[in-house]
């Protein structure tokens, strides 16, 4: 078993972040669990310290103190209005992690970013073609974001490139290249790219990189359907 750490996970309720939460208590470390709004959510596993903080507005130092690293499984949306104008959740947000975590005497950092920042050529015409433009916005944030922390000498980071995402048990059987997945592979779990960001946190590896992950999935899970049914439902 990894040494037990006290983990700040920002989006801990979100799709990456519930299997973080779960995973990182089940491996024997605390975690501090990050909600802008904890109300209607579902609660976290017994012993969590559940924190309601606004990555945006709210001192993230305060939330931070203690702990030995931060996970940020934020992400956004792909509703309309989100596309087309998506908040600043991976620039000015991690803006405001970093200045958090300096307050707080933390040096390692774990992002979800994307493959497709790296290399937009990736996946099927039909996913890209579709999906590259509807997410352009997003994924330029993410290259911003990316750029913010090449450029930022005193936190350890690491920057998460998964290909697209889907539900799914961890598998723990993915492939990790660096910074862009294989050009045959598509999608990544959830709970895989979860059991990454542990993994990156635990050893103390891929520091200032971006590791991509990505995992053969049948047909039923990779077709145009399923894939654009994720994406824009």
């Amino acid at each position: 078993m990894p040494e037990p750490k006290t983990l700040v996970i920002l989006g801990a309720a979100g799709a990456t972040g519930r299997h973080a939460v779960a995973q990182a208590v089940d491996r024997g470390h605390t975690v501090i669990a990050v909600e802008r709004d904890w109300t209607d959510l579902p609660e976290p596993p017994a012993g969590v310290r559940k924190v309601s903080a606004d990555v945006l507005r709210d001192d993230l130092g305060a939330v931070m103190q203690g702990a030995d690293a931060v996970i940020s499984a934020l992400g956004l949306g792909v509703s309309a209005k989100t596309l087309l104008s998506p908040p600043p959740l991976y620039t000015e947000g991690t803006l405001r992690i970093i200045s958090g975590m300096r307050a707080a005497g933390l040096i390692r950092l774990v992002v979800v970013s994307a493959s497709f920042v790296g290399d937009r050529n990736r996946g099927p015409v039909w996913f890209r073609n579709t999906t590259g433009v509807a997410l352009d916005r997003i994924f330029g944030q993410m290259a911003e974001m990316e750029r913010i922390l090449s450029a930022t000498e005193d936190i350890a980071w690491t920057a998460l490139r998964p290909g697209w995402l889907m539900e799914g048990p961890a598998t723990r059987d993915y492939v990790v290249t660096e910074d862009v997945i294989p050009e045959t592979l598509i999608r990544t779990r959830h709970a895989d790219l979860a059991d990454l960001a542990l993994v990156c946190v635990e050893e103390g590896n891929w520091i200032r990189q971006k590791p991509a992950i990505a995992r053969e999935e049948p047909a039923s899970a990779s077709g145009p359907g399923a894939v654009l049914r994720d994406v824009f439902e």
